[in-house]
């Protein structure tokens, strides 16, 4: 016929010209990445003649696509060719982990529509007769055309993701082949039969093409074999989602992020075996039930009193004469009653379909029940059936009390461990502090401490969470511990007007090698004499910084850091000095908190690797700025300002009193002012030669002495 004749040759006709089409694209070789282009093609002859006698034959939009891809009007082969025959994924990639969750969930979608197609049948119990419900068959079929699709682009896409060589994973993630030929010849021989057999549209073509045209289509037949072909295609489904469930916890260490997500994805696939197990019921009930109208319609053939044929259980045979008659006549709908216990037919576990009326009950009513059904016998592990003695009914309650066990085991175990995994952290600190708790009480330690320890465990359980950051931070490449300082640190440090004066450069020295400090109200953070041996830098909270100069009576001086101040500047005294000891400077404040505080601080050994490393740290304008915001260098600056003025005054008056004690001044003055001066004059010269510091009865005159800084040598090697 003209048709067989035109299908040959339009298919030739078309894989000559794709053929033609694709030569025309340059040849490309993938070196390091990059494609190269050596040579290109012209556009035969052969493809238009070819075209142009299939333009009269062929529609005008596929016309029109195979020219726009053919003969593009800047000479360039079409994208969609290059990217179909030179693009090759990398499996790692975004793109392609990005594609397997949404297969994953597409596939689980897919295992959940299959099932459905149990739910076809249809019991009509007043006419005694089954029924196929076809609305429900059109809406199920749009759904798995679908999902189908979805197994097709993942065959396609599997053609063009490349695969690490066998041979070269002895060191390493091992080499990718991006050779296409290679990729197709792998898959081809691992895992394309099941992907096409868990593709192929075998319900759809079964319920619309296979069972309309055969001889025997009733529903009982209709029914047994839609029902083989979704348990045998169901099988290589289930294959497709077990490796590619290994494949995204192998490219990204998890299939979801949280652990709720995780609870829910486990759940999700209990709700799935529950869903397949009531549907699975739900059959078994219909055939349970057809096997005894069948063994009744039997039984009267025998008798011989009625005649009865199986095309009567149809119920597309109600409008023959001889089925009304049979109908009326028959035994069969009393014989085979589940609700009649005394009838000699035993449905099991099957009777509930039918005494709840779920065969006849319309289908979402139908679903949410036999759904409750697979819930209540997985969780209890079928241990509240009572089954008759029909060996495939024992059959399927022994696989259900299985199946209940590993789903059990597996995926409700899982769950627990996900829900666990939220409160992990808040396990261990309870426990972390179960044992303080009875530590302290074994040690007898006072209450006031005890308490302080107390807060500050409980200060850092809220600011840590429990999460040890240096070790996350130690157990990551230098690079990114680097980036990860500068992220979390370089905004807080600039915030310390001391750094604000430095360059970049040496701000990430410093980020690199700060360290979170946490401390609680009360806690001294370095006494007054005690060695230095970290600076600390204030992010959060206030101090109490006081010197008493070495304990000298009478003097006492006391201020307040808060955020963007720092202590222990004595360090930095001791780390930019070329001569300095090994041992650490003394402190001469003594520095307490006064509220909770976050700071960061800076090791001596890290410090004076950064001021050998970076001699920026010597130039004159960091100089000026570590004396303007040093409060041991404002408090020296204070005291000698004092010192300073007090010796003014004490000059001014002297010269005062000197000038008065002249006979010139005598003469002008009363005999009372000049012994009242003379008195005052001899008592400054008497407590000249006292030491009030040292005593306690010092004048106001006299200021006790406080020795200037150490300075650090800031001349040797330094840049202006």
């Amino acid at each position: 016929s003209p048709k067989k004749q035109f299908f040959p040759f339009l298919t030739n006709s078309l894989h000559s010209s794709l053929l033609t089409v694709l030569s025309r694209i340059p040849l490309l070789s993938l070196h390091g990445g990059k494609m190269r282009d050596l040579v290109y093609y012209t556009q035969t002859a052969k493809f238009r003649r070819r075209f142009r006698r299939l333009q009269h034959r062929l529609p005008t939009a596929f016309i029109n696509t195979i020219a726009a891809i053919s003969s593009p009007p800047n000479g360039e082969p079409h994208p969609l060719l290059i990217l179909w025959r030179y693009q090759i994924l990398d499996p790692d990639s975004d793109i392609v982990t990005y594609w397997n969750h949404v297969f994953l969930l597409t596939s689980i979608l897919a295992l959940f529509i299959d099932p459905l197609y149990f739910f076809l049948p249809l019991v009509v119990a007043k006419d005694l007769c089954f029924s196929f419900d076809h609305h429900l068959a059109v809406k199920i079929t749009c759904y798995r055309s679908i999902a189908d699709l979805f197994f097709i682009l993942h065959i396609v896409l599997k053609f063009r993701t490349a695969f690490v060589a066998p041979n070269t994973r002895v060191f390493g993630r091992g080499e990718l082949v991006m050779d296409s030929n290679e990729i197709a010849h792998r898959y081809l021989r691992s895992d394309f039969v099941i992907d096409v057999a868990a593709a192929l549209p075998l319900p759809q073509i079964v319920i619309w093409l296979v069972i309309p045209v055969a001889r025997n289509h009733t529903a009982d037949y209709a029914n047994n074999t839609l029902s083989l072909i979704v348990l045998i295609q169901y099988i290589p489904r289930m294959f497709v989602i077990f490796p590619l469930h290994q494949r995204i916890v192998k490219t990204t260490g998890f299939i979801v992020k949280t652990a709720w997500a995780g609870a829910a994805y486990n759940l999700v696939l209990f709700i799935l075996a529950s869903h397949v197990l009531g549907a699975t019921w739900y059959l078994l009930s219909f055939g349970r039930q057809y096997y005894c109208w069948k063994t009744a319609c039997a039984r009267e053939n025998n008798e011989g009193n009625i005649g009865c044929v199986n095309q009567f259980l149809d119920c597309k045979s109600m409008v023959m004469p001889e089925r009304q008659y049979w109908r009326n006549v028959t035994h069969v709908l009393a014989t085979c009653d589940p609700l009649n216990s005394n009838i000699g037919f035993a449905f099991g576990i099957f009777a509930e379909a039918f005494t709840s009326e779920v065969a006849s009950s319309p289908f979402v009513e139908k679903y949410l029940y036999c759904l409750w059904w697979g819930f209540k016998n997985l969780s209890s592990y079928a241990q509240n059936l009572d089954t008759s003695i029909f060996l495939g009914e024992n059959v399927f309650c022994i696989v259900t009390c299985i199946v209940g066990l590993v789903l059990s085991a597996q995926l409700i175990g899982n769950m627990q461990t996900n829900l666990q995994s939220m409160s992990v952290r808040l396990e261990e600190w309870r426990i972390k502090r179960r044992d303080t708790e009875e530590w302290m009480r074994h040690r007898q330690l006072p209450p006031a401490l005890a308490e302080r320890i107390r807060r500050f465990v409980q200060y850092k359980w809220l600011a840590t969470r429990g999460v040890h950051e240096e070790s996350i931070l130690w157990s990551l490449p230098q690079d990114l511990r680097r980036e990860i300082q500068r992220h979390l640190c370089l905004s807080l440090v600039r915030r310390v007007p001391f750094f604000s004066q430095m360059d970049d450069q040496l701000l990430d020295a410093i980020c690199e090698r700060l360290f979170s400090s946490l401390n609680t109200e009360g806690t001294y953070i370095v006494r007054e004499g005690d060695p230095v041996n970290e600076m600390l830098f204030i992010i959060r909270g206030q101090l109490e910084s006081s010197t008493t100069n070495g304990g000298r009576t009478g003097f006492f001086n006391s201020i307040t850091l808060r955020p963007g101040d720092f202590c222990g500047e004595e360090l930095l005294t001791w780390a930019l000095m070329p001569t300095s000891s090994l041992n650490f400077p003394s402190s001469t404040r003594t520095v307490k908190a006064l509220t909770e505080v976050e700071a960061f601080a800076l090791q001596a050994e890290d410090l004076k690797f950064v001021a050998l490393q970076f001699k920026r740290l010597q130039s004159k304008r960091i100089q000026h700025a570590f004396r303007y915001y040093s409060h041991q260098w404002r408090t020296w600056a204070a005291c000698l300002i004092q010192v300073v003025w007090r010796r003014f005054k004490k000059r001014k008056l002297t010269k005062e009193l000197t000038r008065r004690e002249s006979p010139l001044g005598a003469n002008q003055r009363g005999l009372g002012a000049t012994m009242l001066a003379s008195r005052f004059a001899a008592n400054t010269r008497k407590q000249k030669g006292l030491h009030g510091a040292e005593t306690g009865t010092s004048s106001s005159l006299k200021m006790p002495q406080l020795f200037k800084p150490d300075e650090p040598n800031f001349y040797t090697d330094h840049d202006v």
